[in-house]
């Protein structure tokens, strides 16, 4: 939210651009900008046109309140809220549900179950970010998610969920057991056997 805040003033001088009133030099400014960007920038003029003025108010309320938030708060949710949308929906649709179990229950029962959750360490309650499944799993393959280039972490994921319950914990058998300076080789070679081959790949692993 604080990055579109920051981008609705030039969201509104490209509206102005449009109505050919914008000065040469910012005119030159939105010319520059990537055409990413200035996709973006007309999909924000157009909605901020279409709001109402209270709608627009409560949006500048918003805002605020979000600025307002100590920045490790705002770390914190920018983080939940980007481990959602990487999600699958099959996960999406399992947290939904157990959230709405959650919320029947009694609220002594709910306390209790926040307190287990925040007395985990901190790494484990990160790991849940990754989902139910990988959430489980991720105390075991902690290590082989460590330092994950940017690069390969979307495919690392994809192939750890495809992968079966068994197969993950043999994977983590082996991250536990690799040495450090070796638990790249080991991620790189998983991906590289490919679904088709992991099966028999992880055989020839846990033989070494």
């Amino acid at each position: 939210m604080r990055r579109n805040r920051r981008l609705l003033p030039l969201a509104l001088l490209l509206a102005i651009t449009s109505a050919g009133s914008t000065p040469p030099e910012l005119r030159d400014v939105l010319a520059r900008l990537p055409p990413k960007a200035h996709a973006q920038l007309q999909r924000q003029t157009q909605q901020w046109a279409s709001w109402s003025p209270q709608q627009r108010a409560d949006y500048s309320r918003r805002a605020a309140q979000w600025d307002a938030l100590p920045r490790s708060e705002r770390d914190a949710i920018r983080e939940r809220y980007q481990a959602w949308r990487a999600l699958p929906a099959q996960d999406q649709v399992r947290i939904q549900a157990a959230a709405t179990q959650l919320a029947t229950m009694p609220a002594e029962q709910q306390r209790a179950w926040r307190a287990q959750f925040d007395a985990l360490d901190r790494s484990e309650r990160r790991g849940w970010l990754l989902g139910p499944a990988l959430g489980g799993d991720y105390a075991m393959l902690q290590p082989l998610l460590a330092q994950v280039p940017e690069q390969e972490h979307a495919a690392l994921m994809q192939a750890l969920r495809t992968m079966t319950p068994q197969q993950r914990k043999d994977l983590g058998v082996l991250a536990q057991r690799t040495p450090p300076t070796r638990r790249e080789a080991l991620r790189r070679g998983l991906l590289a056997a490919g679904a088709d081959g992991r099966g028999d790949w992880l055989w020839q692993q846990m033989q070494h």
